[in-house]
C-alpha cells in the first residue's frame, strides 16, 4: 500500500509511505527554495518522478488559514473535536467531509479527533481520501516515529507556535486524554523578540517565523535566575495575555524591554527568564496530570529546543523521551501519512530513515579553469579542513528537517573562534548564533561530558575539550550531531581522518543554503553558493572540487544583477 500526504501549510512537504516504510519526504524549502515555503509544484512532480507509480491513499494535512478562527479553537482544545471515523480494509470509508469554511482545509487546523475519509480518483485511479487536522499530524508524527512498545499507556507533547497540550494515547492508539497547557509557547517567544527589536511595528504584527529560534539562541547568554525583577514581571505578563495576533507591542512600551535591542542585557535576560518560565509550566502540568513512569513522544516546533529537550530527559518524570528530527511542521506530512497509514492498517509505526529527501543533482559541471577536479581523498580533505579551509560537502539524500546532519553541510575546523565567525558571515546570520559539531560517537567521552548517541542533534551537552571553541557556545554548551560508521559512513571517514591529524574526531557542521533558503541540492547553486560566499572548495559524492591557483575566495556578500529565479543571499 502506497500513502502519499500533502502538508498545505508553511514548512509545506509531501511525504509518501510504502507499506509500512518511510521513501520519501521532500519539503518545499529544500533545492534553495524559500524558507517555510508552502507546497510547491516542483515538489509534486519530483515525487511523481521518484515514485513511479500512483498512490493507493492521498492524504491532505488539515490547515486553517484564518488565524482568529485557530486561536478561538486553541483557547479550549478539550472541546474541539469532530466525528470519528474508522476506514480500512473492508471499511465503507463513506463520511462525509466536515463543512467547509472559508479558509478551511481539509480536516482543519486543531482537533485531536479531527479526520475523515471517502473514496475519490486520482489521476483515474480511485483512491482512498483521508484527511486529518494539523494537530492529529503532530500527534501522529510523534508516535509513529517513535520507537514501537507495548507501553499499555503513553504521552504526546505538542508544543509549536499555536498551541500546547499533552494527549495520553492507550494501547489502542485512542485518545484517552487531552490536556491543554498553553497558546502559543512558540509565537510568545517570536513576540519577545519583536518587543525588544525596533524594527518591529509598535502597532503590532504577525509573528516573523524566525525570530523565535533567534530568541532561543540569545536566551543562552542570561540566567534565568539572575534577572531583574522587572524583566520577570514582563515575561510573566507575556505569559498571561491571550490577544496573540496582531502582538499588542505598544500596551508593553512602559515596559524595560521595549525596543531595547535584540542583543542588549535586557532581551537576553528576558530571553533566558521566558525559556525557563514556559518549561516549568508545562513540567508542572507533566508532574501533576501524567502518570509517572511512562514514555514521552515530542512533537511541534518547540520540539527544536535542545535546553527542554535535555530538560524533559533530567526531569525524571519518563521513562524515556522521544523526539523526531523534523518535530516542527516539516514532518508534519509525515504525520499526515503515518495518520493515514494508521486508519488503513491498525497501526502507526513505520520504518524511517533521516535521508529521506532528493539526491543531490549534478546538473553542470564545474568550469575546470577555475575548480580543480580530484577524487576524494578523505585523508587529504581532512588536511584541508585542519588547515582552516570550509568545506561545502554533499553527499547522497538531503536529511528531512531542518538540520543539516551530514548530507547537506558546511564543514570546518572546529578550534577557532574565528571559524565561527567565518561560518556565521558566509551563512548570512548573526554573530550570536553558534555553530553545532558533528563528532565520532568514539570521541564523544573525550570531547563532551556525556557519551549518549545523537544522530538528530536534538539534545546540549557540554564541551569537555577546552580546544573546540569554535563550538561551545557561551553557556559551554553544544549541540552535537554524533556520527557513527553506520549511521553516515562518509562523515564517519571524514571525522576518523579528521582524527588522525589533530586528535579529535570533532567539526563544524553547518547546514549548507543560502541564508533565508532550504538546503542547496545542485551543483549550480553550489558553485554560485561557493563564489558569493567565500567556500574554499566542495564535494559532491566522491568527487572533490577546490579552487585554482589564483582564483581565491570570492568576498562578494550580495548577488549583483541577480536574474529572476536565482537563489538570494537574504531571502528575498
Amino acid at each position: 500500500m502506497l500513502v502519499v500526504a500533502f502538508n498545505p501549510g508553511h514548512d509545506g512537504a509531501i511525504a509518501a509511505i510504502r507499506d509500512g516504510s518511510l521513501v520519501l519526504c521532500l519539503e518545499a524549502e529544500k533545492d534553495s527554495f524559500e524558507r517555510y515555503s508552502v507546497l510547491n509544484p516542483s515538489s509534486v512532480l519530483h515525487v511523481a518522478e521518484q515514485l513511479g507509480e500512483l498512490p493507493d491513499v492521498v492524504a491532505l494535512g488539515g490547515w486553517d488559514t484564518d488565524l482568529s478562527r485557530q486561536l478561538e479553537a486553541a483557547a479550549d482544545l478539550a472541546k474541539v473535536s469532530r466525528a470519528r471515523l474508522t476506514w480500512g480494509p473492508g471499511g465503507n470509508g463513506n463520511a462525509r467531509e466536515p463543512a467547509s469554511l472559508p479558509g478551511l482545509v481539509g480536516a482543519g487546523y486543531l482537533g485531536s479527533e479531527a479526520f475523515s475519509g471517502r473514496r475519490t480518483t486520482f489521476f483515474g485511479k480511485s483512491v482512498q481520501y483521508f484527511s486529518s487536522s494539523h494537530e492529529r499530524s503532530h500527534i501522529l508524527a510523534a508516535i509513529g516515529m517513535a520507537p514501537a512498545d507495548d507501553c499499555p499507556l503513553q504521552a504526546v507533547l505538542v508544543w509549536e507556535g499555536l498551541f500546547g497540550a499533552f494527549y495520553l494515547v492507550d494501547d489502542s492508539m485512542r485518545i484517552v486524554r487531552t490536556i491543554p497547557v498553553l497558546i502559543g509557547p512558540g509565537v510568545r517567544f517570536g513576540f519577545l523578540f519583536g518587543l525588544c527589536d525596533p524594527s518591529y511595528p509598535v502597532e503590532g504584527d504577525l509573528i516573523r517565523l524566525a525570530d523565535s529560534g533567534k530568541l532561543m539562541a540569545l536566551a543562552a547568554f542570561g540566567d534565568p535566575y539572575d534577572s531583574d525583577p522587572d524583566v520577570a514581571h514582563v515575561v510573566d505578563e507575556l505569559l498571561r495575555i491571550d490577544a496573540l495576533f496582531p502582538f499588542p507591542k505598544a500596551s508593553f512600551s512602559a515596559s524595560p524591554v521595549f525596543n531595547c535591542g535584540v542583543r542588549s542585557e535586557l532581551a537576553v535576560a528576558a530571553a533566558a527568564v521566558l525559556t525557563r518560565r514556559i518549561f516549568e509550566v508545562f513540567a508542572e502540568v507533566a508532574l501533576h496530570e501524567i502518570p509517572a513512569g511512562i514514555p514521552l513522544r515530542i512533537s511541534g516546533g518547540c520540539g527544536l529546543n535542545c535546553d527542554w529537550n535535555a530538560a524533559w530527559r533530567d526531569l525524571g518524570h519518563f521513562s524515556s523521551v522521544f523526539v523526531p528530527p523534523c518535530p516542527n511542521d516539516s514532518g508534519s506530512a509525515i504525520g499526515t501519512a503515518i495518520d493515514a497509514h494508521a486508519a488503513a492498517t491498525g497501526s502507526p509505526h513505520i520504518d524511517w530513515d533521516v535521508y529521506a529527501g532528493l539526491e543531490f543533482d549534478h546538473d553542470v559541471e564545474p568550469d575546470p579553469s577555475r575548480w580543480h577536479f580530484q577524487p576524494l581523498d578523505h585523508g587529504r580533505l581532512a588536511k584541508a579542513i585542519a588547515d582552516g579551509q570550509v568545506v561545502a560537502w554533499a553527499q547522497g539524500r538531503w536529511e528531512v528537517g531542518p538540520r543539516a546532519l551530514g548530507n547537506r553541510s558546511l564543514l570546518a575546523e572546529p578550534f577557532g573562534e574565528a571559524t565561527r565567525d567565518r561560518l556565521n558571515d558566509i551563512k548570512g546570520r548573526e554573530p550570536y548564533r553558534p555553530i553545532a559539531p558533528c563528532a565520532r560517537v568514539e570521541d564523544l567521552g573525550a570531547a563532551f561530558d556525556d557519551d549518549f548517541e545523537d544522530p538528530h542533534m536534538l539534545y546540549f551537552r557540554h564541551v569537555r575539550d577546552r580546544r573546540l571553541a569554535a563550538v561551545t557556545h557561551v553557556d559551554g554548551s553544544a549541540r552535537v550531531q554524533t556520527v557513527s560508521a553506520s549511521t553516515n559512513p562518509s562523515q564517519h571517514a571524514l571525522l576518523s581522518a579528521f582524527a588522525q591529524h589533530t586528535g579529535v574526531g570533532v567539526l563544524c557542521n553547518t547546514s549548507l543554503n543560502f541564508s533565508g533558503r532550504g538546503f542547496i541540492n545542485r551543483t549550480s547553486h553550489l558553485i554560485d553558493f561557493c563564489d558569493r560566499r567565500g567556500v574554499d572548495c566542495f564535494v559532491v559524492g566522491d568527487r572533490w572540487y577546490s579552487r585554482r591557483d589564483g582564483e581565491g575566495p570570492a568576498t562578494i556578500k550580495q548577488p549583483v544583477g541577480r536574474m529572476s529565479g536565482e537563489p538570494s543571499l537574504d531571502g528575498s
